[in-house]
């Protein structure tokens, strides 16, 4: 199967199948996906959180849109930024970079200045904002993944950000959520957007061609 016709296969469920589970295999692989996604410098300023356990996933429906998804999915995988840059995280992540590489810290100081002018002087909202955006980059691989798997799934910013925030105390990690996928193996009987037709403007329409 090529990525297109993976891409066509998906939809975003409605309705899952509580009693069908996606091994821990298949995820492992989904969330690598994500883990490799490209990242404004190198930076991968968020985490991907992973719950299955059942009485998580009770807390969590309080905030959700689509409460059954997040009862019945198999999984849900939370895409979770940086509150902000900081030096310290910024150091961390270029001194892991030249050690995995064999070369010597501070080899990239100079551009690593350049990052800290720029965003140790922004608000936190507007470091927020840019942190955030990475991670749907990495949602969309995790998407990709899971097709090519033939997993179901259902990416959802429709959730109350504050109740994922405080259910798993993702402020002691310096993260605020920002997306949600909802994994596992839709239910036929009640997914009712399955049966219908994939809809998207022709490429005419929505390409820009100069």
């Amino acid at each position: 199967m090529s990525l297109i016709e993976d891409l066509k296969w998906r939809h975003a469920v409605k309705a899952y199948n509580p009693a069908k589970k996606v091994s821990k295999e298949t995820i492992d692989k989904i969330v690598e996906a994500a883990r490799l996604a490209p990242t404004s410098s190198g930076l991968q300023p968020f985490k991907v959180i992973v719950v299955e356990n059942q009485e998580i996933k009770e807390k969590l429906v309080a905030g959700a849109l689509n409460p059954e998804c997040m009862r019945d999915c198999s999984h849900v995988i939370i895409f979770a930024a940086w509150d902000k840059y900081s030096m310290e995280r910024i150091d961390k992540m270029y001194d892991f970079t030249t050690d995995e590489r064999g070369l010597p810290r501070g080899r990239f100081s100079s551009y690593t200045d350049k990052l800290k002018a720029i965003y140790l002087n922004q608000p936190a909202e507007v470091n927020f904002a840019h942190t955030a955006r990475q991670t749907y980059i990495a949602l969309a691989m995790a998407l990709a993944q899971a097709a090519e798997l033939r997993v179901d799934t259902t990416p959802a910013e429709g959730f109350d950000n504050q109740v994922v925030d405080d259910v798993l105390e993702l402020s002691k990690y310096g993260l605020k959520s920002v997306s949600l996928m909802y994994v596992g193996y839709a239910d036929p009987a009640n997914d009712w957007i399955a049966p219908m037709k994939k809809v998207r403007v022709s490429a005419d329409e929505f390409v820009i061609r100069f």
